[in-house]
């Protein structure tokens, strides 16, 4: 067994300030390249899941300067479908996901077919020998045509594999999301800010893609400066207007379903049949229109590179320099007004 190390979560660290002589957020670039053709204008991208991302959410992504992967839970017609509608209604790049067994090269045939110049390969386990034949099927079916995304990971050596099998994109994080259970069920996973951390240091040309455990614009901030390219959002954008499901009213308010697609409900659903369940269904209030999300989002990040003195992405991992924080230090980071009320209520 290997020496026992430190792993840290995004609670863990903070960014120390540094000069700045930035005088107004519209200084800062959010751009980032997903590859030499692909450019986003906000590094943002929405999370392959059959509660997030359908043509509504992947139209709304684009607009905003963002991506969306629509997700691979239904029909390959249906899928097609709907990477179609999304690239009618004038998305500059449509991306869709697949599975790696099955039926999985006949539907991205279809789905670039359809329009999709983005084809996420999306297991829950992405360092796998399927991942790796999976990968050899697509560069063999389609050479350098479409970008090829992939994951998940949660190590250096996995990212460098799935680099090197063909990925030009990684999506790097296991077990970190808000209804992800992989951690509880299986004892496996990594905190997601120290796998970026560790895959920072890969020497491949491959982008790095945080996805899991990011819950406000601070955590994207602490993700790009450690190194990531993108962040893959699911459960700050579900409940959105353009989210899937319809709204439902309870108690006089209006909510929707998110959920794991490791879920019982999802599995049930989309394969008639439940394997390991590593994660779980909830309920989220609906929070309107996903631009007034990523617009706050986007407010939040550029100040937050401001801190640093950064112009853009690339200047601020080189200029990020982290913290190590307490426990105590964590809750005095939130907003802890509640904690002092109930303290003087309580003395």
């Amino acid at each position: 067994m290997d020496k026992i190390r430190n792993a840290y979560c995004f609670d863990d660290v903070l960014l120390s300030p540094s000069f700045s002589d930035i005088a107004s957020r519209s200084d800062v670039s959010l751009t980032s390249y997903l590859d030499d053709n692909i450019v986003l204008k906000l590094p943002i991208i929405s999370s392959p899941m059959d509660t997030v991302t359908a043509s509504s959410m992947a139209i709304a992504m684009s607009q905003c300067g963002g991506l969306g992967i629509i997700h691979r839970y239904n029909s390959i017609e249906d899928q097609s479908a709907l990477v179609k509608h999304a690239s009618r209604e004038g998305t500059w790049d449509a991306g869709a996901s697949i599975g790696v067994t099955g039926d999985f090269i006949d539907r991205a045939i279809s789905l670039v077919s359809a329009g999709a110049n983005i084809i996420c390969v999306d297991i829950a386990h992405g360092h796998h020998e399927m991942m790796r034949y999976a990968l050899g099927v697509l560069r063999n079916t389609f050479g350098t045509k479409i970008h090829i995304m992939a994951g998940n990971v949660a190590t250096l050596e996995g990212f460098n594999d799935l680099a090197d099998w063909g990925a030009d994109s990684i999506k790097v994080g296991i077990g970190g999301g808000s209804i992800c259970s992989t951690r509880i069920q299986t004892g496996h996973g990594i905190p997601t800010f120290q796998s970026i951390l560790d895959c920072s240091y890969s020497d491949r040309d491959a982008k790095i893609i945080a996805d899991g455990g990011i819950r406000n614009s601070g955590d994207i901030v602490k993700a790009l400066a450690a190194g990531a390219d993108f962040v893959m959002l699911g459960s700050i954008l579900s409940g959105a207007t353009e989210s899937p499901g319809s709204e439902i009213l309870l108690e006089g308010e209006k909510y929707k379903t998110y959920r794991g697609m490791s879920s019982k409900d999802a599995q049930i659903e989309w394969r008639g049949h439940t394997s390991s369940l590593e994660g779980v269904s909830s309920m989220v209030p609906v929070k309107g229109d996903v631009s007034d999300i990523l617009h706050d989002l986007e407010r939040g990040i550029r100040s937050g590179l401001s801190y640093s003195g950064a112009r853009d992405i690339f200047e601020l991992q080189g200029r990020a320099s982290f913290i190590i924080q307490t426990s105590a230090g964590a809750i005095e980071s939130s907003t802890h007004i509640n904690i002092q009320k109930k303290r003087v209520l309580m003395d």
